[in-house]
């Protein structure tokens, strides 16, 4: 079975949620404490690195766990072609790490994720849309072209920030990976602001995900908000309200890639 690793940070709080939808798609997932440096880490099929406030958000979100040790295996492990996500805060550290979009030096970022418009924390429910092509990010292999899924945007700095010219240019290469929709797919605003209604990012190669929404966070039924109907007809059924939600997709497709990967190596 394909191992893939959960970093713990100091701050981190999303990493239960995050294995639980892991291992629900059938990967052994287990979370790895920093403490325990990269040597634990190296030994590892993949990497997920989740939300919450790593090392307290201090300077900007991600920017000092981006230079902790334990991220020398992940960037050795991206380079090297092993598939890595990162969810909210997770998604910030690999930007403060530069491996997305990778057009820069390493630990160097090219773009950032700062303050929401509001300048306020936000915590709702969102859609996201696949913006490129299932071939262009092989991470997530097992996605259909344009696929939605929904999840719960809770961040306070969600909001992509890079010089326009940045900008353009990771539109015309596919590094936008997902945008904000609704759930007929079409386009909306984010509500953090993030420039050209981005969602998450990807690499290169591909194998590197940035996403700033938490799919693990619409991953069975009871995690809908409260009114909707889904849920409400869910009540009084043990079995219906643990059924597999629409971010569950998110997490089926990472194991459908890393699948893939392992039967072209």
């Amino acid at each position: 079975m394909l191992r893939v690793a959960v970093v713990l940070f100091p701050g981190t709080n999303s990493e239960d949620e995050t294995q639980r939808a892991l291992v629900a798609a059938g990967l052994d997932a287990e979370i790895v404490h920093w403490s325990r440096g990269s040597a634990a880490l190296r030994a590892f099929d993949a990497y997920v690195l989740p939300g919450g406030f790593a090392y307290e958000d201090r300077v900007r979100a991600g920017a000092v766990a981006a230079h902790d040790e334990v991220m020398d295996a992940v960037i050795e492990g991206a380079q090297a072609g092993k598939f890595v996500i990162g969810i909210c805060n997770g998604a910030q550290i690999l930007l403060e790490a530069g491996l997305v979009p990778g057009t820069g030096p390493l630990r160097r970022p090219t773009a950032a994720f700062a303050p929401n418009a509001s300048g306020k924390f936000q915590s709702v429910h969102v859609h996201v849309r696949l913006a490129v092509s299932p071939t262009r990010i092989p991470v997530l292999a097992g996605l259909a072209a344009d696929a939605v899924l929904p999840a719960w945007a809770s961040h306070g700095e969600g909001r992509l920030a890079a010089p326009d010219a940045e900008l353009d240019a990771m539109e015309h290469n596919g590094h936008v990976a997902f945008v904000y929709c609704n759930a007929r797919g079409e386009r909306v605003a984010a509500p953090s602001g993030s420039a050209r209604g981005v969602a998450g990012l990807t690499n290169v190669a591909g194998n590197v995900l940035a996403i700033m929404p938490h799919p693990e966070r619409d991953a069975w039924t009871f995690m809908h908000r409260d009114g909707d109907a889904e849920k409400a007809a869910a009540r009084g059924n043990a079995q219906a309200m643990l059924a597999p939600s629409g971010g569950m997709k998110f997490f089926h497709a990472f194991a459908a890639g890393l699948a893939a990967r392992r039967v072209l190596r």
